[in-house]
């Protein structure tokens, strides 16, 4: 990408869409578009292709999505399912149609079968069932991989795809019912230690296992495939980024609470759900291609919790 082309950040105020637009002005990129969700409707088809037709972006970064953690998947499956397929259909499509040079779709490793080996190679999508508690979000990314794909092999397009471990970071969604697992256990663990508890609660039994990236490795790693890697059609047209290990939820709870200062007990409530039995990915293929992630999870974490006290004084 030029430092001057017209880049277009698709949910530039989210989690994963702040980071980007964080690495990009880092790295000098002048020309970036934005729009919020008042301005612009992304499931609204005509709306979005008013856009690419006024704007004309060169280049997309597709991490508009509705996301949430196992509560808010259960709560709300046809509009995880309806509203990401919604989001990406119009922009995908309207990026073909306006000859975009180049388009980023960023999915998630929940795409994978529940219970597939570990490490997870890209080459084991969809060789297994899903796992449940997110199921109707991993289909929608599930799909959008694949349009990615289809449109390159009709129409010839330049659409790629990246699949995260669990991101985390400045940005997060904190909420007590619809946060992912760090941000929820940490405002626990946050909120426990103001109370004076004895004791704080967190769901399943803690034995699980999970990768966790810290979102502006995740969106340096995105700029770095946008820059680097091109569709071929004996590969996949996505690649996994993550730091390629894990650790159980409970490891990640006391790591944590390093950070928190919580000095009473964390009880496991093990009628919760835990979801997936273990996740971790595969990431060879993006290190082959030169990048590897470089913040360590307690600095993460530190930068993390500051984010979120500065976010509630």
């Amino acid at each position: 990408m030029e430092k001057d082309a017209k880049i277009y950040v698709a949910g530039h105020r989210g989690l994963a869409g702040s980071a980007l637009m964080r690495a990009l002005m880092r790295q000098g990129y002048t020309n970036i578009v934005v729009r919020t969700h008042a301005e612009l409707e992304l499931r609204d088809s005509r709306a979005v292709a008013d856009f690419f037709a006024t704007e004309k972006p060169e280049y997309v970064f597709l991490a508009a999505a509705r996301v949430g953690g196992i509560v808010a998947n259960n709560t709300y499956p046809a509009e995880f399912l309806f509203d990401n397929l919604q989001i990406q259909n119009n922009i995908i499509h309207q990026s073909y149609l306006s000859q975009v040079k180049k388009l980023l779709f960023l999915g998630s490793s929940c795409v994978y079968p529940r219970d597939c080996a570990q490490p997870i190679k890209e080459t084991y999508l969809l060789t297994g069932a899903l796992e449940s508690t997110n199921e109707p979000y991993a289909i929608a990314k599930i799909a959008g991989i694949k349009m990615c794909e289809s449109y390159n092999r009709q129409y010839g397009t330049n659409f790629i795809a990246v699949m995260p471990s669990n991101l985390y970071g400045p940005g997060d969604n904190f909420h007590h019912e619809t946060s992912h697992v760090i941000p929820g256990i940490m405002r626990k663990l946050h909120e426990a230690k103001e109370r004076a508890q004895e004791s704080v609660s967190l769901w399943g039994t803690g034995h699980v296992r999970r990768e966790f990236l810290y979102v502006d490795d995740a969106a340096d790693a995105c700029v770095f495939l946008m820059n680097t890697f091109e569709y071929r059609v004996s590969e996949p047209v996505f690649v996994n980024v993550g730091s390629g290990t894990d650790m159980t939820v409970e490891e990640l709870a006391q790591e944590i609470n390093r950070v928190v200062g919580f000095s009473g007990t964390i009880v496991w409530d093990t009628s919760r759900p835990s979801g997936t039995p273990q996740k971790v990915l595969d990431v060879s293929r993006m290190r082959a291609l030169g990048w590897e992630s470089h913040v360590s999870l307690r600095e993460g974490l530190e930068k993390t919790y500051q984010w979120f006290l500065n976010q509630i004084v």
